[in-house]
């Protein structure tokens, strides 16, 4: 390629035409908040709602998770391919986003939905829809995350969006985390199986909406030349070749065990290490039964009926524990953006990266007594953690890029496949580990309290076992080769070529 000669504050300023409306980056981002409510609710709880809620047993559970998990990830690619040569008059991956959108809804709400079959049927119809609901987000979400490639070719412009898009996922994941047991409870009148039947209905409805809504508002912008065009051979003979793309493969895949497993494993931490007489007191400290008593205080008045927050102490514990974390992971992200232009993506990544792993290391070292200790290393894990998420899928598009500008060839949807790969494995090795660790140490559902080597094995999981994959991924940016610098030069040369 032709080395362009440009300064950084030329290439900071993008053209009037490339920037982007804030309408269309909210219009975009609906899309993740659709996608997440429902999948975040698969990833985080889907494991005790098989152990806990369907009593599938632990290990039946592992298989499926695992097994169902990795046919999704070696889909993904496929579906990058599918997705690359897909050519209506609304683009190449707009149309997936519609098209998926009703299927998406309607296998959710199937996927927690808790049909009175015989022990082998249960396992039965678990597997199969949880197979069907991995295959569609495939099908929604490669298409989606491939869009952020093309709607704009300016890398500022392309954190700007990825910057929106992330809140809608913090929003996303703050409802999930922090709302969702007690929305079960609630909408169920304390029958949790007809309370997320009813949860994953709203969810399906409301995802339906935003996916038409991202469909509608968003333009593809970056039209690939017919003389570009290559076959599935020479398009997996160059991400071979991309060693960017093998490394953001594997980092994906480490990071997303680590949230799988820490994040499945937390209502199992809260129910059973956390001291449960220390917690209650907790929440009497920091003023939150004070809030609920002011809040039923005013709906009361007003002539409404009381909010039912449950009275689980453990429930409690972890949803305003999960809201800690999500609240400065969205403060967080509102340094990405800034970060990441100044000191470039891989090393803003990495540092940061680092430094949340540090806080969920520190959770081996709490007693069950620890309370505000543990609250305090979930708010630091949360900011800096935060900074990462926008930068990883922003990476994933300057990895497309990166081949474009190799290769003279460009395929926005099958290098977002190392993505959606990538994190279905690392969903499906993290999540089966969830079950797969509590097996190992002989959790029991129908236990009020588990055996002391079960109760220590659940926090090495949320502590140890959950870093291990993070400083594993701190240590694949070492060979990751696009810095800052690097991302200027490409940016610059593929605004030439592309004319």
């Amino acid at each position: 390629m032709n080395n362009i000669d440009l300064t950084e504050d030329s290439l900071n300023k993008a053209p009037i035409a490339d920037k982007l409306s804030i309408v269309e980056k909210v219009g975009y981002s609906l899309g993740d908040l659709a996608a997440n409510l429902i999948f975040q609710t698969f990833v985080t709880f889907i494991a005790f709602f098989y152990t806990d809620v369907y009593k599938i047993p632990a290990q039946t559970a592992t298989m499926i998770i695992f097994t169902g998990g990795m046919i999704g990830a070696f889909f993904s690619p496929v579906m990058g391919i599918i997705a690359d040569r897909t050519q209506t008059r609304w683009g190449r991956y707009r149309p997936w986003i519609l098209w998926t959108s009703i299927p998406f809804g309607t296998l959710a709400l199937l996927a927690f939905t808790t049909p009175d079959f015989a022990p082998e049927g249960k396992v039965l119809y678990a597997f199969i829809t949880y197979i069907a609901l991995v295959l569609v987000y495939s099908a929604n979400n490669l298409p989606y995350s491939a869009l952020s490639g093309v709607i704009t070719g300016n890398m500022k412009q392309r954190n700007s969006m990825s910057a929106y898009r992330f809140v809608a996922v913090m929003i996303a994941q703050f409802i999930i985390q922090v709302l969702l047991l007690p929305l079960v409870l609630i909408l169920g009148d304390g029958d949790k199986a007809v309370g997320f039947e009813n949860t994953m209905m709203i969810f399906s409805i409301v995802g339906i909406v935003f996916f038409l809504i991202t469909f509608i508002t968003t333009k593809e912008r970056v039209i690939t030349k017919v003389e570009q065009k290559s076959s599935i051979k020479q398009d997996i003979v160059d991400l071979l070749k991309n060693k960017p793309w093998v490394i953001m493969l594997i980092l994906t895949i480490l990071v997303f065990i680590t949230l799988a497993l820490k994040g499945g494993m937390y209502i199992y931490y809260f129910q059973n290490y956390v001291d449960e007489a220390h917690l209650a007191q907790f929440h009497q400290n920091i003023g939150f039964n004070n809030l609920i008593a002011g809040l039923n205080s005013l709906l009361t008045n007003a002539g409404l009926a009381e909010f039912q927050w449950p009275k689980d102490t453990a429930i409690s514990g972890n949803s305003i524990f999960n809201a800690c974390g999500i609240i400065f992971m969205i403060i967080g992200i509102g340094f990405s953006k800034p970060l990441a232009d100044r000191f470039g993506k891989r090393d803003v990544f990495g540092c940061a990266l680092f430094l949340s792993t540090l806080f969920v290391l520190f959770f081996y070292f709490y007693s069950p007594e620890s309370i505000a200790l543990m609250f305090g290393s979930q708010i630091f894990h949360g900011f800096f953690y935060g900074i990462t998420t926008p930068i990883l899928w922003a990476m994933i598009a300057d990895v497309a890029d990166y081949s474009e500008w190799k290769n003279n060839r460009r395929a926005t949807a099958i290098v977002f496949s190392a993505m959606l790969f990538g994190l279905k494995a690392g969903l499906a090795i993290g999540g089966s580990l969830v079950a797969g660790i509590l097996a190992y140490y002989h959790y029991n559902a129908d236990l009020v309290v588990q055996a002391p080597d079960t109760i220590n094995g659940i926090k090495t999981a949320v502590s140890i076992y959950a870093a291990i994959p993070f400083l594993l991924g701190c240590g694949c940016l070492f060979f990751y080769e696009i810095n800052k610098k690097m991302e200027q030069r490409i940016e610059a040369d593929l605004k030439l070529s592309r004319g």
